[in-house]
C-alpha cells in the first residue's frame, strides 16, 4: 500500500529562556544627565553609554560594591550639588568591610592588612536603609529623578559560590521589598545573565565576569527598555562618526589621514550641535 508522504510538522523552537522586561514609564532622552554608580558592572554598562555620546557620569569616586558604599558616592554628589535625570545603581554584594580603628565602612581597603578590618554581611533591613537614603538625597536634588536598580551578574568566587548566591539573594530581597516604597525601577541584569545567557561562551576567561558580547547584549536590553526614539536615532547617527574617530591609520602623518580625521571631527562637532550635546 502506498503511503502518502506528508509535509513535516514545523514547530517553533525556543532555544533560550527570555527574561520579560516591562517597558519603563519614562524614557532616556539624548540630553539627559545620567549617573551610573555601583560595582564594576556599572563601569561596563556606563562605559557603553559614554562611548555612545550620552552625558553619563560613571563611578566618579571609584567602584562601589555594596549599598553603604553606593550611598557614600551619592552623598558626595549631593554635597557637590550634582543633579541627574536618571540614576542607575548596580549592587554587587551585601558584604562590607569595617575599619576597626574607626568603626566606619570603607569603600576600598587599599591593600592594607586584613587584620585592620572586620568583614560584615548587611541584612535586608540594613541594605534597604542605605538605599532609602540614596533615593532621598537624589530626590532632594531633583524631585523628578528616575532611579533604576539592578544586581550585578558577576559572582564572587572568594566567598564561595553558595555564599555568593546568598549575597545576591539578600540584594534581590531588598529590592523586591523596597521598589514600590521607593517609587523606583528594577532592571534584571542578573536574571538576563543567569537565564538568557547561561552558557560559558558568554563569560570572560575567568568564567565569572560577563564577556564583551554579554555586556553588549545586556546594554541592548537597556536600550529597548529605556531609550526614547530620539535617543535611539542619536545613537545610530553617532556610530559611523565614532568608528571614524577610532580609526587607527598606518601613517598618521599622511595628508590623506589628516583630511580624514579633520572631517570626522567636523562631523562630531555638527553632531553635537544638532543634538544639543
Amino acid at each position: 500500500m502506498d503511503i502518502e508522504e506528508k509535509e513535516p510538522i514545523v514547530r517553533e523552537m525556543h532555544l533560550q529562556t527570555t527574561v520579560t522586561i516591562k517597558k519603563a514609564n519614562f524614557e532616556i532622552r539624548p540630553t539627559d544627565k545620567l549617573l551610573f554608580v555601583g560595582s564594576c558592572f556599572a563601569d561596563r554598562i556606563g562605559g557603553l553609554f559614554k562611548e555612545n555620546h550620552f552625558n553619563a557620569t560613571v563611578n566618579p569616586y571609584g567602584v562601589m560594591y555594596n549599598p553603604a558604599s553606593v550611598l557614600h558616592t551619592i552623598e558626595k554628589m549631593h554635597d557637590a550639588g550634582q543633579k541627574f535625570d536618571t540614576v542607575f545603581i548596580t549592587l554587587g554584594t551585601n558584604h562590607v568591610y569595617i575599619l576597626n580603628e574607626t568603626g566606619e565602612i570603607v569603600d576600598n581597603c587599599q591593600k592594607r592588612p586584613s587584620t585592620l578590618f572586620t568583614e560584615k554581611e548587611l541584612s535586608v533591613e540594613e541594605c534597604a536603609s542605605y538605599l532609602e537614603q540614596c533615593v532621598t538625597l537624589l530626590r532632594e536634588d531633583n524631585p523628578d529623578v528616575h532611579v533604576v536598580f539592578t544586581v550585578s551578574p558577576i559572582r564572587y568566587a572568594k566567598y564561595g559560590y553558595h555564599e555568593s548566591q546568598l549575597s545576591k539573594a539578600t540584594l534581590l530581597l531588598t529590592l523586591n521589598s523596597k521598589l514600590l516604597t521607593l517609587n523606583s525601577f528594577y532592571f534584571p541584569s542578573y536574571e538576563i545573565m543567569m537565564d538568557e545567557l547561561r552558557d560559558y561562551r558568554f563569560y570572560a576567561d575567568d568564567m565569572l565576569h560577563p564577556s564583551d558580547l554579554a555586556v553588549q547584549y545586556i546594554y541592548e536590553r537597556f536600550r529597548e527598555t529605556y531609550f526614547s526614539i530620539n535617543a535611539k536615532a542619536m545613537e545610530v547617527e553617532w556610530q559611523p562618526i565614532k568608528k571614524a574617530l577610532s580609526h587607527r591609520p598606518f601613517n598618521a602623518d599622511s595628508e590623506e589621514y589628516k583630511a580624514f580625521i579633520a572631517k570626522a571631527k567636523a562631523d562630531e562637532e555638527a553632531f553635537c550641535k544638532r543634538w544639543k550635546l
